[in-house]
């Protein structure tokens, strides 16, 4: 007998109702049950409250900020620099409420486990809806440990970043009630290797607010160019550094950066980002000269975590929309969802989506606790390039397949999954592709070889519970001693090290049925396998009541 979740309810003219105006917290069953197993309570109220906005305004709001994307206003009508963008009202309404709920600044201004894992829920829940207003949010929420390098930058600049008000002005940050943070590393000749930045920065002494520089040179992603003030990398005498360049120089005057485009991407389209150059830029330096990459990695780390949580979430999202489509359309005399191929695709979309939630959720726990503990600490280092990499790979995917499962409207613009789909790729790309996680994996086993021990411990209940995860995990040792070229099967070795940590998590914490699925479809070097191909024998009805958005 079907519950009252899925039971079919097909739409009298055949063309499904869109799920919207729902709470995206309270209808998620497996959301909840993460929140309390990460130690909040399920009826949380700034959870509670979040989830009824981004199912219904933000909703609303993700459409129109995307169909009217930014535009470039770099000259005022004199041909004087503005170096400004134009945004919709909707953009600017979602900054509003993201910031006044903590996206940018629960982790700093509440400095507690609870807090931190608020924030990445709250993130979660915004990001399907509307991502392109989370490149500014994120950033503004991950350069805090690097501005703290300096405590007196931070000082200065810290209380109106981590104000709950978005300030839209374009002014000076001391004239403002709340600020965002972007970023500037990569340049044209270097992407991923920084090191070879040709940005040149030239001491010009100190003064109350910090060691202050001229920066010359540019960037060939510069993120979210109406940001107050930008973490930038720039050779320094010592070698590279990082510093904090604001939009305005603290006498009030233009600072002389000069944006030259904005990017047209294939999605992120209420985001702007941008190409910049820097004519004797003033900006403050944070950390030591040389030490800029060791100071950036502290923003990029976070950011990393959110990547993970953002394609978590648009999995759910992509999941929740076919369900949503499948249980009310009619095909051959009834609903898709009663349809046996149809349920095996969708119970596997499922499962996938859930593994990738308890996944970036157990990542966001580590950070909670690893200032606390050495053996969270390692598994920070190592399960945040694993995570980022597995679960923004499958996303992709994923996506795509729930889009077959809506035919052509999940192709068509006016539908959610079209903006999913282009948006699917970027979190891959953005803050270090594939091959940068994998190789930032061998590094940490490398550099710190108890990283890999603080993953097998978190395995190790499981593995003593289930025989198939212990011969996975066996494999995986064996491999990582034998291998003729590490850096050749890394990618292998770290989607082995992800599904072992999402068998683990599910096999301790998920329904049995969610974990028998997984394990059972998972962990048999089926990895590259197609949505769709679950075997016999699975409580599917089980997993599809599970992720039935309610």
């Amino acid at each position: 007998m079907q519950s009252a979740h899925t039971q079919n309810l097909p739409a009298p003219d055949n063309q499904p109702t869109a799920l919207s105006g729902y709470n995206a917290y309270t209808s998620d069953l497996a959301l909840c049950e993460a929140a309390v197993w990460a130690g909040l309570d399920a009826a949380d109220s700034r959870l509670t409250a979040y989830g009824a906005i981004a199912g219904s305004e933000l909703y609303a709001l993700g459409f129109a900020a995307n169909d009217h994307p930014p535009e470039p206003v770099f000259f005022d009508p004199q041909g004087r620099r503005t170096n400004t963008v134009d945004f919709h009202p909707a953009y600017h309404r979602i900054m509003s409420l993201a910031k006044e709920h903590g996206l940018h600044s629960l982790t700093w201004t509440t400095p507690t486990a609870e807090a931190r894992l608020v924030r990445s829920l709250l993130f979660y829940l915004h990001y399907p809806f509307e991502s392109g207003t989370l490149c500014p949010l994120t950033m503004t929420h991950a350069a805090i440990p690097a501005l703290r390098e300096t405590p007196a930058v931070a000082a200065i600049w810290e209380p109106a970043i981590l104000a709950p008000a978005y300030d839209p002005a374009d002014r000076p940050a001391q004239d403002k009630r709340g600020l965002t943070i972007g970023m500037g590393m990569t340049e044209k000749q270097g992407g991923s290797d920084v090191r070879a930045n040709t940005t040149r920065a030239v001491p010009l002494g100190s003064d109350a607010s910090g060691e202050a520089y001229a920066i010359n040179g540019h960037k060939w992603f510069f993120s979210a160019p109406m940001s107050d003030a930008f973490l930038v990398l720039a050779q320094a005498p010592g070698g590279l550094t990082c510093f904090l360049l604001p939009r305005w120089r603290p006498d009030g005057t233009r600072n002389t950066l000069a944006l030259q485009r904005l990017k047209n991407k294939l999605g992120d389209h209420s985001n702007a980002s941008s190409e910049v150059e820097f004519h004797d830029a003033w900006a403050l330096r944070l950390g030591s000269e040389g030490r800029g990459v060791a100071t950036i990695i502290q923003m990029v780390a976070e950011t990393r975590l959110d990547c993970l949580l953002g394609s978590a979430a648009l999995m759910r999202q992509a999941v929740s929309q076919a369900l949503n489509h499948c249980r009310q359309r009619m095909a051959f005399g009834k609903t898709l969802l009663e349809q046996p191929l149809m349920r095996n695709v969708l119970a596997d979309l499922a499962l996938e989506a859930e593994a990738a939630l308890w996944l970036a959720l157990r990542v966001a726990r580590a950070f909670a606790a690893a200032q606390q503990s050495e053996s969270e600490a390692l598994l920070k280092r190592l399960a945040t390039p694993i995570g980022k990499y597995w679960v923004c790979k499958r996303a992709v995917p994923l996506v795509n397949e729930a889009q077959e499962c809506l035919g052509g409207d999940g192709y068509v613009e006016d539908f959610l999954l079209a903006r999913l789909y282009r948006q699917a790729p970027l979190n891959g790309l953005w803050e270090g592709s594939g091959n940068i996680q994998c190789l930032d994996i061998l590094r940490a086993l490398h550099k710190t070889p108890a990283a890999l021990d603080a993953l097998l411990t978190e395995c190790a209940t499981a593995r003593e519970a289930e025989p198939r995860l212990d011969r996975h995990l066996h494999a995986l040792v064996q491999d990582l001693k034998t291998a003729p070229d590490q850096e050749y099967a890394a990618r292998r070795t770290a989607g082995r090290m992800a599904i072992a940590l999402q068998a683990s998590l599910l096999i301790q914490a998920a329904p049995s049925a969610v974990a028998e699925a997984f394990v059972a479809s998972r962990l048999d070097g089926a990895d590259g396998r197609a949505f769709g191909t679950l075997p016999d024998g699975l409580r599917i009805a089980e997993l599809l009541e599970r992720a039935m958005p309610r």
